[in-house]
């Protein structure tokens, strides 16, 4: 189920409140906020900004493929 476009353009990160990116809306969605690094799930449609809830993404090239899959360049 994908997020209204309305609703992703007020979410923000609860932490830095700064916008956060929608990753794969075909695949298990995320909102990613690419400064801290942090991926939120979204739950039938809810998005859980739950700070203790983030999945940090350490890695470089998750990272990458992250911001990728947001602006539509993943394969």
């Amino acid at each position: 189920m994908a997020l209204d476009a309305k609703l992703l353009e007020i979410l923000v990160c609860p932490q830095d409140r700064g916008p956060l990116l929608l990753v794969d809306p075909d695949q298990p969605e995320y909102l990613y906020n690419p400064r801290l690094r942090w991926a939120y799930r979204i739950d039938d449609g809810i998005p859980v900004l739950l700070i203790d809830e983030a999945v940090a993404v350490t890695d470089e090239a998750e990272h990458q493929r992250m911001v990728d899959r947001a602006s539509g360049e993943a394969r």
